[in-house]
């Protein structure tokens, strides 16, 4: 940044062009986020460089160490020349923020890039990016070590740039350059251990591909795809198979000890090593005679003696005096407010307010004279005054819990000045309403013309100061909670005479206070010690230094004020507003109380502020900075002393020892150090020791880090209410090594944690609140803001609206970070910003970043003084509605306590698991249903081995029996069909076939029909002619696109001669939608059954043989895969004998069915069960229910059923669709109560939450809550169970979730942590065996562990049709035989993980019940770490995360998982459930997500059993089609 720094430009523009910047970036104080900068230390041989002048006070001084910019850029000029290799998330377009770049106006139009030099004196280094590697370790060498030209503290330096104050990362205008030295490029980085590391050396010519030019990649079935998405994944995939630091022992084993092995400490870590401390002792409290008895006293005194002294001076926003109050005013005025409390409130016999009750002071910072005299009217009515800040809305960030705070203190008075009445929010009745969380309050106006007046003879009694409540000042917890700390009226005193005697009061000072007269040290100062002492205060409200931060220097001059109490930031303002201002004279100050002089990151601003103002009569012995905590009041202060030639005391501290507590002076890591200046001595009268932070209170050695603790007499004495923590805090013994107390008195845990140095020097080094311990190392909150503004931050965030905090996830706390961003920073800046932030941090304090988010600028919750409302903010996070604009989540970084990936150990042989299991007297899993040979029963249709002799015969003997009832969505019969109808429907459709179709026996034919009668017709008309019928379901109108190329797959592999279906949806086949999606000129012949021939077959074909193809079932699994499966004519006979048994079907029964009739058991049961059994079906097609979800009910009710079959997804619509309706569905008279059993027709594991939640909505219209259970099919086998009328009810039983992905089952009582409730999936059926096997060496497994499920029965398929003939998967699925113990059994592997258990109920025949337990199918689940994971687990997880995420789904994609979830709501949530979907996962499954894709409602594929489609959904993903609203992925 050339000369332009020396350019003078008058002040007001320059200055108001600043202000909107400034108010923004106030944060209170220096609190939340400080002037961040590190230093190094200055000797007495460098202050001479104090008197250089510096050409211009326009950077950001408050937040800004050169040395600690430099070691930040050093560290990311570290990182080699290599771009990001960070996958940018993916936005869609409606979030990215368009900001008109016309009609932001930047602060400085000309403010220079990275590459300017800077031009100083004699120094003409300008560098370029080029030579930015020249010379690297020479130039942090000479940065760091103070070489001639390089700083050695931030006040030395130079800064350009007329409006430049937000430039921290302009390097090169931080030191002072030789040209041999150039700096850093800060344009590319990357690191040894940051976010990348370091390729090994051979790979070092491969560049990292940039986001966006998309690598050709293969998919897990070697299908190259080539889409954005990919790329990214590989990129993601590359960045982190780079290992991060060498792996320590960090893992905890997670057995089911649930030892979770502790993190083993660093053998190398530093140890404190000095001798135990000894407590120090402040210098006597010396009692001057004319010190007053109390502070009332004081008041009368001098209201008395000198009734025309002014007291308080105040300003309005032009800096103009507003107002005097004088001693002798406050006087009058207080006694008129104590006498008005105490005897106009309430009535004569009941007033409302007695001494020694609490009352609340909310006063508007711009009046601190109604709140002098309202506060001293208190003292001497002998009220507790509660000072508060003034609510704006109902819902101020933290308003609710000083709410609470004042419910507990039992205040039912208010007093406020007139003003503040008016502003305060009305109802439209005038009243003031009760804020939320608040008791209810009445309003007093303390205005004199609102009192009346004392009557003569009345007078406040004035009693030496004791130890009853003086008053309670409020203090905010880090988790946001507000604790009231009470202060005795001996308290009060004392600590007014310990500052009159640290600070050298006297009569009639003037003294300058800007800070917040309500609490803290502006308190202290400026209404309490000011009175005792007769001193006048200047006090400078917040509004008038927006306007103008110069105003109390101004105000220093012009009254020639002896001291002021300010706080960094007011420092850091002034030198940013300051120009030549010619008659500024600080020659008057002797002190400058720095009241945030604790935060070392106060120090810059102290060093620039003396830098700029010395030359202006300011000494350096004047800057006092001091500690203070609302508990301990004052505890350590700087006095101002005469002597010019004593520098203050520095510390320039190893960060890396300070994470561990200890105190190491500077090590050889130059990048990460903390200076820190001390904050005086202990106060008169007070012992001071420092206390270990946790556990036992014991001494901490020399050199080590503690929590300062505080013995004396003027200190908070309790928690207003909470006797449990005020032991804790207030009533603390310091113990020896020896263990004993080192006093008999208590001391107090003042919140703060330093040392004491040598001669007594005191040092923080950051307070209690701010400390986040991660992995074992403690690291404060401001040293991380610190380091995260030194990374250019100007550009892309504001400076004091940073919040930085911890959240516990998975055993340790992690670091989350939150800034808001500027409105002309793009997506691509902030997110370069973002992951050079996190290099930084992990360069210089060697942790990880879990979480940095970006909001819009003013978002964040403020505090009453503008500053973050840290807990707020955090609360905001957790609950996932912070609404952030950019997040970048590290989780692989910064998690490095996951449990050990699990080695599977070599198989243990069958054999071995038998003897195994003989030996610990466990049976083999295995059972059965009831044997069909065994069961005497009538059953007249045995006597026919095919269902078309059944139908032949029925339509003889009941012709007119109604078997098929089809409803339509108003309930009403649309069709039915009795045993002959349908007989002789079959018999004209056959002649078809064979004479308009030419087919000849054992044809395959499609039936494409949707849900209905046509169907069943069109079933037995193939039959009759001997052509084998595939059922498919037909493509939906709206949709051909993607639904026809599965009806022509399905006619193609199950090589279909010929295609019947309705005259609708044969032109629908031929359309020119269908044109565009498939190509229709290879349709086989399409017969439509609209128009059928009037005559009868000659004769009914009769098979020659049972074992022949009666049908073959068509089924997409939720892989994606296409099975069809062939079922023979006995297999057919035999599925419907075991319903028929199990469900005790018989004519008079009546069934109700709302299921898809296409594959498995729902087919069969919509088909071929009426057929068999006889009994009646009443027909509800599932997609009727979308315009009617209470068709099925209502159907159910009406026809008086006792069994009824649905699907997943017809539950889950009456679920969620009738949910409010149950009372008006009672009103129509709908009953529930005969049903016996409601089956759910499923391939899955039973989804226990929905079926409870459904059981429990409809048990008020009589569903009996045992009357719900599922059924287990799969491809081998339609129906393997299914829960019949007789049979004990379905059992459940919790397992360990954890257990479960090492393939174990580890039973737990329900409610345990990591539990999983597992439904049993109804009865086996008649003639099934089960046994459950080892998927691996087939050997048979015990009762209770987790296996394939294998079965045997006569109705299991005979085996896949394909076009491909694949015989060896043929074999393996459908003829497996065990390898150990009973060889000679053929089974069919189900492909499905389960166990099976046996239970204490009995079962119909007698003996003891088996329950099958379903976990997952194989191919579904996911291996991740070694172990087996079932996506429903996880997704239930992450639904249960926020309640805008409605659906979820997940799959792998090259090791990473991938969540993707619907959102149900605005675009704008979509980034808070990144790191929500991310903790949750981590929590419960140990999992690190790599990919979070945020989708619309819909985006999810279903089929038509209402199971998940990930394998499309991925598909979908990675071939870039999703059109996702955001797309994270984590580092």
């Amino acid at each position: 940044m050339a000369d332009r720094s020396l350019e003078s430009v008058s002040l007001p523009l320059e200055v108001r062009a600043r202000l909107a910047e400034l108010e923004l970036e106030l944060s209170e104080g220096v609190d939340q986020a400080l002037p961040q900068e590190r230093r190094t230390p200055v000797t007495p041989s460098s202050s001479s460089r104090y008197h250089r002048r510096r050409s211009s006070g326009s950077r950001d001084e408050r937040y800004r160490s050169d040395v600690h910019t430099e070691a930040v850029q050093a560290a990311l000029a570290k990182h080699k020349e290599r771009k990001m290799a960070v996958p940018m998330p993916s936005k869609r377009r409606s979030l990215v923020v368009q900001t008109s770049m016309d009609a932001y106006t930047p602060p400085d139009t000309s403010s220079g890039s990275e590459d300017e030099g800077s031009v100083q004196g004699d120094s003409q280094g300008t560098p370029t990016s080029s030579q930015g590697s020249i010379n690297m370790e020479h130039w942090i060498s000479q940065a760091i070590h103070g070489s001639t030209t390089s700083t050695t503290s931030s006040s030395s330096t130079q800064s350009g740039g007329s409006g430049a104050a937000h430039r921290l990362a302009d390097v090169m205008a931080q030191t002072h350059i030789e040209n041999h030295s150039a700096p850093p490029d800060v344009t590319t980085y990357t690191s040894e251990h940051s976010i990348q590391v370091e390729r090994p050396q051979g790979s070092t010519s491969r560049v990292a591909p940039k986001y966006g030019n998309a690598e050709l990649m293969e998919t897990g079935d070697g299908v190259p795809v080539s889409s954005r998405v990919s790329a990214k994944i590989q990129q993601l995939v590359n960045t982190l198979k780079r290992p991060k630091r060498p792996p320590l022992r960090e893992f905890f084993v997670d057995d089911f000890e649930e030892l979770l092995e502790v993190q083993q400490p660093d053998p190398n870590q530093p140890k404190p090593e000095g001798a135990q401390m000894l407590a120090m002792r402040g210098e006597q409290l010396g009692v001057v005679t004319n010190w007053p008895p109390s502070l009332e006293a004081a008041l009368q005194r001098w209201g008395t003696i000198s009734p025309k002294a002014p007291c308080l001076t105040t300003m309005d926003t032009n800096g103009k005096p507003l107002y005097i109050l004088t001693y002798g005013k406050l006087w009058t005025r207080s006694m008129k407010v104590a006498y008005n409390i105490l005897h106009k409130l309430g009535t004569k016999q009941e007033p409302m307010v007695r001494p020694g009750d609490r009352v609340t002071l909310v006063f508007p910072n711009n009046d601190p004279a109604a709140f002098m005299v309202a506060f001293y009217g208190c003292l001497l009515a002998e009220v507790v005054p509660v000072p508060i800040e003034v609510p704006l809305t109902r819902k101020d960030a933290g308003s609710q819990q000083i709410g609470f705070l004042l419910g507990s203190c039992g205040v039912t008075v208010a007093l406020t000045s007139d003003a503040c009445h008016k502003g305060l929010p009305k109802s439209p009745t005038g009243e003031i309403p009760q804020f939320k969380g608040w008791p209810k309050l009445l309003w007093f106006v303390t205005e004199s013309k609102h009192l009346s007046k004392p009557p003569r003879d009345w007078f406040p009694h004035i009693k030496d100061a004791n130890n009853d409540t003086a008053y309670i000042e409020y203090k905010t917890c880090k988790d946001g909670s507000v604790l009231g700390v009470t202060v005795t009226r001996i308290a009060l005193l004392t600590h007014c005479q310990a500052l009159t005697q640290a600070c050298g009061y006297t009569e009639a000072e003037t003294i300058v206070n800007v800070l917040d007269f309500k609490k803290d040290v502006g308190l202290w100062h400026g209404i309490l010690t000011s009175v005792m002492n007769m001193m006048h205060v200047i006090s400078i409200p917040y509004s008038l230094m927006k306007v103008n931060p110069l105003s109390w220097i101004q105000k220093v001059c012009q009254y020639k004020a002896k001291v002021a109490c300010v706080k960094s930031r007011d420092m850091h303002w002034a030198l940013v507003a300051h120009r030549d201002q010619r008659d500024i004279n600080l020659s008057s100050l002797r002190m400058l109380i720095v009241a945030d002089g604790a935060n070392p990151w106060s120090i810059s601003s102290c060093d620039a502020f003396l830098n700029v103002f010395q030359s202006k009569g300011l000494r350096q012995e004047v800057i006092c900075p001091c500690a203070s905590s609302p508990e301990a009041l004052t505890v350590a202060i700087r006095r101002p002393t005469d002597d010019s030639n004593q520098p203050p005391g520095r510390g320039v501290l190893s960060m890396h020892g300070l994470t561990y507590g200890v105190i190491r002076v500077d090590s050889e890591e130059k990048l990460s150090v903390l200076t820190v200046q001390d904050v005086g001595l202990v106060m008169p009268g007070a012992i001071m020791c420092s206390v270990k932070p946790d556990g036992i209170p014991q001494l901490c050695k020399t050199d080590e880090i503690g929590e300062l603790c505080v013995c004396a007499i003027a200190t908070g004495t309790s928690y207003y209410g909470l006797s449990g923590m005020t032991k804790n805090t207030f009533e603390v013994f310091p113990m020896t090594s020896s263990g004993g107390p080192i006093t008999e008195y208590p001391f107090i845990r003042t919140g703060l944690l330093g040392f004491i140095g040598p001669g007594g020097l005191v040092f923080v080094i950051g307070k209690m609140d701010g400390l986040m311990v991660v992995s074992g190392r403690r690291h404060n909150a401001d040293d991380i803001v610190a380091t995260a503004l030194a990374v250019e931050p100007m550009k892309f965030v504001y400076r004091g609206r940073i919040a930085v905090f911890s959240v516990s996830v998975l055993h340790d706390e992690r670091i989350v970070i939150v800034a808001e961003q500027r409105p002309d920073s793009t997506e691509e800046d902030s997110f370069q910003w973002m992951s050079r932030v996190l290099q930084a941090i992990d360069s210089i304090h060697q942790v990880g970043v879990y979480c940095l988010a970006l909001v819009p600028a003013n978002t964040l919750p403020k505090t009453p003084l503008g500053g973050i409302h840290l807990s707020e903010t955090k609360q905001l996070f957790l609950e996932g509605s912070l609404h952030p604009c950019n997040v970048l989540m590290c989780p692989h970084t910064c998690v490095t306590n996951l449990p050990k990936p699990r080695q599977k150990q070599p198989e243990i042989g069958p054999a071995s698991v038998m003897v195994g299991n003989l030996v610990s007297g466990k049976r083999i899993a295995q059972a059965s249903g009831r044997d069909l040979g065994q069961i005497e029963d009538n059953d007249q249709a045995r006597k026919f081995l095919f269902l078309s002799e059944v139908l032949q015969w029925r339509a003889q003997t009941t012709p007119d029996h109604v078997l098929y009832t089809l409803l339509n969505c108003r309930g009403t019969i649309a069709n039915s069909l009795t045993c002959v109808q349908l007989h002789k429907r079959a018999e004209k459709i056959a002649v078809m076939l064979m004479e308009r179709g030419h087919l000849q026996d054992g044809d395959h034919v499609a039936l494409v029909y949707p849900p209905g009668i046509d169907l069943i017709a069109a079933f037995y008309g193939c039959l009759y002619a001997g052509c084998v019928p595939i059922t498919v379901r037909p493509p939906h109108p709206q949709n051909i696109a993607t639904t026809l190329p599965t009806v022509k797959m399905i006619v193609e592999v199950s090589r279909s001669a010929c295609l019947m279906t309705t005259q609708l949806i044969c032109k629908l086949l031929r359309s020119r939608e269908a044109a565009a999606a498939v190509d229709i000129r290879t349709w086989p012949p399409v017969l439509d059954t609209d128009d059928l021939p009037k005559k009868r077959p000659a004769q009914i074909y009769k098979p020659s043989n049972p074992e022949t193809l009666a049908y073959l079932d068509f089924s997409v699994s939720t892989t994606g895969m296409l099975a069809g499966v062939k079922m023979s004519h006995a297999a057919t006979s035999a599925f419907c004998r075991s319903i028929k048994l199990q469900c005790e079907l018989y004519p008079s029964r009546e069934v109700a069915i709302c299921l898809d009739p296409y594959c498995g058991l729902g087919f069969v049961l919509w088909c071929l069960c009426s057929v068999y059994s006889g009994h009646q079906s009443i027909l509800i097609p599932p997609s009727e229910l979308e315009t009617n979800p209470a068709l099925w009910l209502l159907a159910v009710s009406q026809y008086k059923v006792r069994d009824t079959f649905c699907s997943y997804s017809v539950m889950e619509l009456c679920t969620k669709g009738l949910g409010s309706q149950t009372e008006s569905l009672k009103a129509r008279g709908l009953d529930l109560s005969r049903v016996r059993t409601c089956v759910v027709v499923a391939e899955e594991r039973p989804r226990i939450a929905l079926t409870q939640s459904f059981s429990k909505l409809f048990k008020d219209l009589g569903l009996h809550p045992r009357a719900v259970s599922t059924s287990l099919g799969c491809r081998v086998n339609l129906a393997i169970c299914l829960q019949g009328t007789s049979g004990p009810d379905p059992t459940t039983v919790y397992v360990d979730m954890r257990a479960l992905r090492h393939d174990r089952v580890r039973l737990v009582e329900r409610g345990s942590p990591h539990s999983l409730p597992l439904m049993e999936s109804g009865k086996i059926l008649p003639g099934v065996r089960i046994i459950i096997a080892n998927p691996e060496t087939k050997g048979p497994l015990g009762d209770s562990h987790l296996g394939e499920i294998w079965v045997h029965s006569t109705h299991n398929a005979s085996g896949y049709f394909t076009i491909y003939g694949d015989e060896s998967l043929q074999s393996d699925h459908f003829n497996s035989r065990l390898s150990f113990g009973d060889t000679q059994t053929i089974w069919a592997r189900t492909g499905y993980l389960g166990f099976l258990r046996r239970t204490e109920l009995t079962d119909a025949n007698g003996e003891r019940h088996d329950a099958l337990y379903v976990v997952g199918a194989l191919d579904e689940a996911m291996e991740l770490r070694g172990m087996r994971y079932h996506p429903i687990d996880i997704e239930t997880s992450v639904i249960r995360a926020h309640k805008s995420i409605t659906e979820c789904a997940v799959f792998t994609w090259t090791n990473l998982l991938v969540v993707v979830v619907e959102l149900d709501g605005s675009e704008q949530e979509a980034l808070d459930l990144v790191p929500l979907v991310t903790n949750v996962v981590l929590e419960e499954h140990y999992l690190i997500v790599g990919v979070v894709v945020v989708v619309d409602i819909g985006v999810i594929p279903i089929n038509s059993r209402g199971e998940k489609q990930r394998m499309h959904l991925r598909d979908g993903f990675l071939a870039d089609q999703l059109d996702p609203i955001y797309v994270a992925y984590n580092m």
